[in-house]
């Protein structure tokens, strides 16, 4: 067997991948550095969310311009084609280290609005150009913790480490952003960015007590060929560049026809206003937060490459089910479940991932995953 037909059956062995189960619903937990990780992560977390609201409701109230704010929103991604970048440095220095910079750095852009809020001198353009620097930097933060969470818990957690960790980002979405526009709508920009800024730095000290088992990195040769070396470590392993290729799929289909089309799936087909889009998106979160908790904790899985393709194909065929029923009640729970299905396709992604990629190169692998956002 050789050529495309190995290449074939090379892929699809990721179906029968064997994944590690846990014989406890937090054994993750258990250790250690996980447990100042996940407080971390999720403060960090809930701060982004809270400015991503505050900020974008910002330019929207100042700028009376949807586009200005959807180019605010599109600034907190602009970084994406340097996650790769990012994975080399991660795969170079000492990755606690380069995570609690990357903390730092939000944390310094938080504090530059709060004095601007206190000083009651914030402009739009000044917002721009401070999303602009955090944009460049935030995405590889997703890299760079995943990484580091694989470096300090063992194999057998990984799935329930990874599904906790995914779920501070849910929660986010939700309890995050509702914070933010309490304090916001209450207490004014400035109250609320100086809860901003105490969840960095709180996140940042957390980050500090976190140890990891990872071996001295390797002799550093010059950076570009040292990302040229991850992408052909990928070309070479067919596990690894079948999950790229799924994780290209469901960020270039998935993702942006559910999160561009809840709009018009809003007004044009279940007849609600701006409360229910919000409703929505509410209940797009709280379906992949059920799911990320129930991949961590309930759900044994020994064949992950399994789970991972079936969601995928489930959660594709939920968005075109999505737009064929008229019921309000129906499209809540349609919208539930893909939340749901997205959590259950992608926690099996990043262990995979994780669980496949040698050490030496896991922020690389990590940092080129980031492109496919």
């Amino acid at each position: 067997m050789s050529g495309a037909p190995a290449a074939w059956w090379s892929a699809m062995s990721i179906l029968n991948h064997s994944g590690s189960t846990a014989p406890e619903l937090f054994s993750a937990f258990g250790n250690r550095s996980y447990r100042f990780q996940f407080g971390s992560d999720l403060l960090n977390s809930w701060a982004f969310e809270m400015e991503t609201l505050i900020l974008g409701w910002f330019v929207l109230v100042t700028t009376d311009s949807p586009l200005l704010l959807a180019a605010f929103a599109a600034l907190n991604f602009s970084g994406t084609l340097l996650s790769p970048f990012f994975g080399v440095l991660a795969d170079r220095v000492d990755r606690r280290t380069l995570l609690i910079i990357l903390r730092g750095i939000y944390a310094t852009l938080a504090g530059v609005i709060l004095v601007l809020a206190v000083l009651g001198s914030v402009e739009p353009w000044q917002v721009f150009l401070i999303s602009a620097f955090s944009g460049l930097v935030r995405p590889s933060d997703f890299a760079v913790k995943f990484a580091l969470i694989a470096d300090s818990v063992p194999r057998k957690d990984l799935r329930n480490a990874i599904g906790f960790s995914r779920a501070t980002m849910d929660s986010a979405r939700i309890f995050g952003a509702l914070l933010g526009a309490g304090l916001f709508s209450t207490l004014g920009i400035g109250a609320a960015y100086g809860a901003v800024v105490g969840l960095y730095l709180v996140s940042i000290l957390l980050a500090f007590r976190i140890t990891t088992r990872r071996s001295r990195p390797a002799e550093s040769t010059r950076p570009w060929t040292e990302l040229v070396s991850g992408f052909a470590y990928i070309r070479r392993n067919q596990t690894l560049l079948t999950i790229m290729a799924l994780a290209f799929l469901a960020n270039f289909t998935g993702f942006p026809i559910i999160r561009g089309l809840l709009p018009a799936l809003a007004r044009d087909i279940y007849g609600m206003n701006e409360n229910g889009l919000a409703w929505l998106i509410a209940l797009l979160a709280v379906g992949a937060l059920l799911g990320s908790l129930l991949t961590a904790t309930l759900i044994r899985v020994r064949t992950p490459g399994r789970m991972m393709v079936f969601w995928i194909l489930i959660w594709h065929a939920l968005i075109i089910i999505s737009g064929q029923f008229s019921s309000v009640f129906a499209g809540a729970v349609l919208i539930t479940v893909i939340g749901l299905a997205q959590s259950f396709a992608m926690i099996p992604m990043s262990v995979l991932l994780l669980n496949t990629a040698d050490e030496s190169y896991r922020g690389r692998i990590s940092g080129i995953r980031m492109l496919a956002v």
